[in-house]
């Protein structure tokens, strides 16, 4: 056995000891076979989910991360010399005992098997099974020129292979590291398999990372049980959907969520934020959503408390009234965390509501590090964190979201829950630290999900930053704070892409850029263009993002990408409907939408939206774009220009032009660009390129 986890870097694999079989096995229900081994019992089925492997203590706490029981099919077992062959229906797997290795067959055709790279002095350099001090490691074999995708919001190579990820949930500060807010330990190979780990833990993924080795798929999971998924599907559309029926499909957002959503950090007073209101409808800018986010209706120093800052808001009905009689839906922000300075704290303390320090058994006090935000943050309170594992608290949480609701709240930006770090925080069901970190952030969106299902007046829609496993059930997510530059869009389109290929279908980007916004008028265009393809759209950032804030061009470029998001509304929304059915995201990465073309896999900013749209975001300086079109033809939308594919091609935009392509034979339902304001997906609608009428 090993005496430590392995680094994250460099591990010293002299240091581990694989599991190996004592040849003693028996099979439960005849669907569940456990096999004894120096590592404690290992079971494996199979079901319509593939292949499970299990192992270890699964006693802890259980979480709403699967929605369907997979039900195992009936074994049958053959000895062997070398171990067992395990057959079940379409599956036949091949255990070898010394070490513990396997061989997966579906159909007759490989599908999966323990990493063969060898060593001098051992068979395996990585142990194709064993323990660690805080877990387990299994290794799996790769292809020389097969792809990894998944693993959630990653901002860097959609191809993961020769990366060393984390699933782990981190308040990244931008989209420029490893670090990001949404994870879960799902992938996909283009090879035709798929993997899970059903774990709130940590996975550390070596994917033919050098350091651990350039030809296996080492996963690192920090807990104590073992819960391994092996999918194999013919195609990744397939992957992606078999993960959704395991883990949950996302319900169709409210059609007026599809339409612009501004936001700044932040609108200081009701004045403010009525101004510009005004504004937006004076200019016949395209709009549906506005936002008062953190600092815009809270108390800092009190938040949060779903109260209302009476210093600027003495009576908020008023202000929510004229919002509406602007026609705007209205955004207000949280986050789980009650400061010790509102009297909400002591009452939820003394319910036991709050997480607490194992130590003192009092509620945690969570000590904000503001010194990563510089002068961009005002000084955040001393605050307890809401646990979401007592149901009394989770109750309490969702309902007292009905006043908001009530006065005509609309929808709400779900921020932070990345802050369960210290081992010391206690939850209700015995949980702490490291193995409540990840799946918090699921807990925390189902729960103010459940609040606008039940409460909203319009259509339950959420936007939350932080996710796992799961937590594409509950629209909408979206990428939190981009540096405002080029390569911060570039990015940007990548977590979005990313998340898509793990099963997140709705995704949304600060438009222009959080933070060190240098009031790059093309580079706010060009950001606005890229996201009228995106699931859903917001302008938000620091400082002003509304696009006479960039001067007259700028405004005049974003209003005409804004009237062509609103004419693909009926497309768009039929894109959602079928996200909600199998899975798929409504921005396709090549690798997904052209699973037969390994030359598109390449052109990681391109994708399709929907099943027909082709679009290339441009995201250098002066216009300038390359991209590829598969074999075919395909029409310039929308020009009707014919252009063929199978070439790739360079080109330089005007400011307010797009590059956006159709198949040849295929169309586009539209809608009238100017009936925005009535927030609808409904006629009339014409089909592009035929021009009919439906």
């Amino acid at each position: 056995m090993p005496v430590s986890a392995p680094p994250f870097e460099n591990p010293d694999w002299n240091a581990f000891t694989a599991a190996s079989l004592t040849g003693e096995y028996r099979i439960d229900d005849e669907s569940v076979l456990t096999l004894a081994s120096t590592a404690g019992d290992i079971q494996i089925s199979f079901s319509d989910f593939g292949m499970r492997l299990q192992a270890g203590d699964s006693s802890g706490p259980t979480y709403p991360i699967l929605v369907t029981k997979p039900e195992p099919y009936d074994l049958s077992i053959k000895e062997k010399d070398w171990g067992l062959t395990v057959s079940a229906r379409q599956y036949v797997l091949e255990v070898e005992l010394d070490p513990f290795s396997f061989r997966l067959y579906r159909d007759g055709h490989p599908v999966q098997q323990s990493a063969t790279d060898g060593y001098f002095t051992r068979t395996h350099r990585l142990p194709p099974l064993g323990r660690t001090e805080q877990g387990w490691i299994l290794s799996l074999e790769l292809d020389p020129e097969e792809g990894i995708y998944g693993l959630g919001e990653k901002w860097g190579s959609l191809n993961h292979r020769g990366q060393l990820l984390r699933s782990y949930n981190e308040d990244a500060l931008g989209v420029n590291a490893e670090a990001s807010y949404k994870n879960t330990p799902f992938t996909w190979s283009t090879e035709g398999w798929g993997l899970l780990a059903h774990t709130p833990a940590t996975v550390t993924h070596a994917i033919g990372h050098p350091s651990w080795s350039q030809r296996a798929y080492a996963l690192a999971i920090d807990d104590e049980a073992l819960d391994i998924f092996l999918f194999a599907e013919p195609s990744p559309a397939a992957l992606i959907e078999r993960y959704c029926k395991l883990t949950g499909f996302a319900d169709t957002p409210p059609d007026w969520s599809l339409g612009v959503i501004l936001s700044k950090a932040y609108y200081k007073d009701a004045d403010e934020l009525l101004s510009v209101a005004r504004e937006v409808r004076e200019r016949d800018m395209p709009c549906d959503t506005i936002t008062l986010d953190g600092r815009a209706w809270q108390d800092t120093a009190t938040r949060f408390a779903f109260e209302w800052d009476a210093t600027r808001y003495p009576d908020p009905g008023r202000v929510i009234d004229e919002l509406k009689a602007l026609d705007f839906k209205v955004c207000i922000w949280e986050y789980p965390l009650v400061s010790t300075a509102h009297p909400l704290h002591q009452e939820m303390a003394d319910k036991g509501w709050l997480l607490k320090d194992a130590r003192t058994g009092e509620p945690y006090r969570y000590e904000w590090d503001t010194s990563p935000f510089g002068n961009v943050l005002t000084p955040l309170p001393d605050s307890g964190i809401v646990d979401f594992t007592h149901p009394d608290a989770y109750a309490f949480w969702r309902d007292a979201h009905k006043p908001l609701f009530d006065l005509g709240i609309d929808m709400i930006k779900a921020d932070f829950g990345e802050q369960i770090t210290d081992d010391h925080m206690l939850a209700h069901n015995g949980d702490r630290g490291m193995l409540l970190h990840n799946v918090y952030s699921l807990l925390y969106n189902q729960c103010v999900y459940e609040a606008a299902k039940r409460y909203s007046k319009t259509g339950a829609f959420l936007f939350s930053r932080s996710g796992w496993t799961g937590s594409q059930r509950f629209p909408s997510l979206w990428g939190g704070d981009p540096q405002a530059d080029w390569q911060g869009l570039a990015a940007s389109i990548r977590g979005a892409l990313s998340w898509g290929l793990s099963g997140g279908p709705y995704y949304a980007t600060d438009i222009g850029g959080f933070y060190r916004d240098t009031r790059d008028a093309e580079l706010y265009v060009r950001w606005a263009q890229a996201a009228v393809f995106a699931a859903h759209y917001r302008l938000h950032g620091i400082g002003p993002r509304e696009p006479w804030s960039y001067g007259p061009e700028a405004e005049e470029a974003v209003n005409k990408a804004l009237k062509l998001r609103y004419q693909l509304l009926p497309y768009l929304y039929e894109a959602m409907q079928e996200s909600s059915r199998s899975g798929l995201p409504v921005q396709r990465a090549m690798a997904l939408a052209f699973p037969e073309d390994s030359l598109s896999w390449s052109f990681e900013h391109q994708f399709l939206l929907g099943d027909r749209l082709l679009v290339v975001p441009c995201f250098r300086p002066g216009g300038k774009i390359r991209y590829y079109l598969p074999e075919g033809e395909w029409l310039r939308f929308p020009s009707g220009e014919l252009q063929r594919g199978g070439a790739v091609v360079d080109e330089t935009l005007a400011l307010d032009e797009m590059a956006l392509f159709v198949r040849a034979g295929q169309s586009l339902p539209l809608g009238n660009a100017e009936n925005w304001k009535q927030q609808t997906v409904s006629g009339p609608i014409t089909q592009w390129p035929t021009g009919s009428t439906s």
